[in-house]
């Protein structure tokens, strides 16, 4: 009831999502760079259902991430990685999350090192990324 005057408003379901896996992953990332990472979460669970799985389980690790949940970023991360095993960002991703808190320094290098070998076809500008991310990995190994 609305207002208590008797009136009931109805109930919209929607059967058929009217966005694409795309257009959810698009959607998240528009929420994450805001921070409403809830919501960004949310559209890469409902992008995770289509064909864009790896993709969508990493971004959602990166909400993860971004709000301080490390133990549900990392489960996220190899979601992505099970998806593709071939996904050098998730290997990257995996092992910025390992070096950003200092643990399995040893894992995060062999992943490192995966992602600057399945980066082939990557941007330069990414796989300088990932030599970034070894590069920090092999310093705090030497501390």
């Amino acid at each position: 009831m609305l207002g208590g005057c008797g009136l009931h408003l109805p109930r919209i379901v929607v059967l058929d999502d009217p966005l694409t896996a795309e257009e959810h992953l698009n959607l998240g990332v528009s929420y994450e760079l805001r921070k409403e990472y809830v919501y960004a979460i949310e559209q890469y669970r409902l992008a995770a259902e289509g064909e864009l799985k790896a993709r969508a389980e990493l971004y959602t690790g990166n909400a993860y991430f971004g709000m301080g949940d490390m133990d549900a970023a990392e489960s996220h991360y190899r979601l992505a990685l099970k998806a593709d095993p071939g996904f050098a960002e998730a290997y990257n991703s995996l092992a910025w999350l390992y070096a950003s808190e200092k643990r399995n320094l040893h894992e995060a290098e062999k992943l490192a090192l995966k992602a600057i070998d399945l980066s082939g076809n990557l941007s330069d500008d990414m796989v300088e990324n990932f030599r970034d991310t070894l590069g920090t990995i092999r310093v705090l190994l030497q501390k």
